[in-house]
């Protein structure tokens, strides 16, 4: 698939709300690196019948892109001292296994090297959960959270993640919480280190600790028909967030959030 093939059925006005700064870069990354077509909101995508081996092909690139990338980190935190590294992380090091850090993630244990990865004792599926943490780690840390809380839109050059956000994480935790009591909800927010916020005016509020030094501040309000709103979730994070993660990663932290919550869910069901 060519990239100018890509380009002609996006609207062309470099909006961002792909997450990408032009269309002609969201194209070339849909037809090199496999990245998913329907992340711009208006590409006409009538006519186009991909065979299942050109979509194949797609997602072998977009695989190899992340593979690629996690090399690139692994190279970039060979040099770390993880024995200093650890502290302003909130992550374990020990003299027995020097080249580790150990640190909670979404509720599960994650031990990371300088050479792998495993998430509760196995490898990630998905790749882009090695790139979050490797990216973690390679923040070296900075301020601490401090309560300080604001949303994606407050945060430099965020403009092309905010659609992001809300499309692929807080729409879909309103459509996740829509229907279920207020106990419901808690106790499945429960079921990831998280705390209830009691003083908020939202129908749910919960801070949740994705990564040690990483929280997420869940606010949910129940729709009121009678009044015309429509049931809503907002996200926010530390106002030093940017210390510890870059802006893709975050947003995707808040999905694996989304995820895990929705696995939690079905679970239950």
């Amino acid at each position: 698939m060519n990239p100018l093939d890509i380009l002609k059925r996006t609207p062309k006005t470099n909006c961002g709300e792909c997450g990408y700064p032009a269309c002609l870069a969201f194209a070339a990354n849909v037809a090199r690196s496999g990245e998913d077509p329907e992340k711009c909101p208006y590409i006409n995508l009538e006519g186009l019948d991909m065979s299942a081996q050109e979509k194949t092909g797609l997602e072998e690139k977009g695989r190899e892109h992340d593979l690629q990338l996690i090399q690139h980190l692994k190279e970039k935190i060979a040099p770390m001292d993880l024995s200093n590294a650890a502290q302003p992380l909130g992550a374990f090091w020990s003299p027995k296994d020097s080249d580790i850090l150990s640190f909670p993630y979404l509720g599960q244990k994650v031990q990371l090297g300088k050479k792998n990865i495993f998430l509760d004792g196995r490898e990630p599926e998905d790749p882009r959960d090695q790139i979050l943490l490797y990216n973690y780690v390679h923040s070296g840390g900075g301020r601490e959270p401090d309560g300080n809380w604001i949303g994606l839109e407050s945060l430099p050059n965020s403009i092309s993640k905010i659609r992001t956000l809300k499309v692929y994480c807080e729409d879909r935790l309103a459509d996740l919480f829509t229907g279920k009591t207020t106990q419901d909800i808690i106790s499945l927010c429960n079921r990831i280190p998280s705390r209830l916020d009691n003083e908020s005016s939202a129908s749910v509020a919960v801070f949740f600790q994705v990564l040690p030094m990483l929280p997420q501040y869940i606010l949910f309000w129940k729709e009121e028909p009678e009044d015309g709103f429509a049931a809503k979730v907002k996200i926010l994070f530390d106002h030093h967030v940017l210390d510890f993660l870059d802006l893709e990663s975050l947003v995707f932290s808040a999905e694996r959030l989304t995820d895990r919550l929705s696995f939690l869910a079905d679970c239950n069901s």
